[in-house]
């Protein structure tokens, strides 16, 4: 008799664009601004909760962008009374610390990165100004949301990597409007 292994299956709950979002989003970026003080170049609110109309999973995601760039044990003990937590990536030059309540409701995101003269053209930016200003293409990607939300997915990595052929799309059309070469947003290459 074989062995049956069952996957738990991940449910994506989507929440329609609230008008809470940007303030919540405000509040932690005067704080951040208190809590890193000099270091601070600029504070982002990017991801599905900083476009109006966007459907989300309730959590501020949040580009914190610092010079000079710490190590990461800086960033740790600075946002430890906060109740932030170290998310490991795997990516160079990025620390995630993710925010929950009490209760374990999942509410913030913080991308901690360097800051340089070209971190206003960062994809997650660019991918949020052009949406900002182009509503057929919210309700596009409202409508695969819901879509990918109605499927069972394993991850949400999985949920991610679903919605990357329509982020390329519009990453695409927005770096053509500045000039700048296509990017893989996945991989993050420079494509000839």
């Amino acid at each position: 008799m074989g062995i049956i292994t069952l996957l738990k299956q991940m449910i994506i709950h989507l929440s329609p664009y609230s008008e809470a979002w940007p303030t919540r989003f405000e509040t932690m970026k005067q704080t951040l601004m208190r809590l890193f003080k000099g270091d601070t170049q600029a504070i982002e609110h990017v991801g599905s909760t900083a476009v109006r109309g966007l459907m989300a999973k309730p959590v501020i995601d949040i580009f914190l962008a610092v010079s000079p760039f710490h190590s990461f044990p800086y960033y740790e003990e600075k946002l430890q009374p906060m109740v932030f937590k170290y998310v490991h990536t795997g990516m160079n030059e990025r620390y995630l610390f993710s925010k929950y309540t009490s209760e374990g409701v999942w509410t913030h995101n913080l991308h901690v990165l360097p800051w340089n003269e070209h971190f206003m053209l960062r994809n997650e930016i660019l991918f949020r100004d052009y949406l900002r200003k182009a509503p057929d293409l919210v309700v596009e990607y409202n409508n695969l949301k819901k879509h990918l939300a109605s499927i069972p997915l394993a991850t949400l990595e999985d949920y991610t990597r679903a919605k990357t052929g329509f982020i390329q799309q519009v990453v695409d059309r927005a770096r053509l409007e500045q000039g700048l070469p296509r990017q893989n947003v996945w991989t993050m290459e420079i494509e000839e």
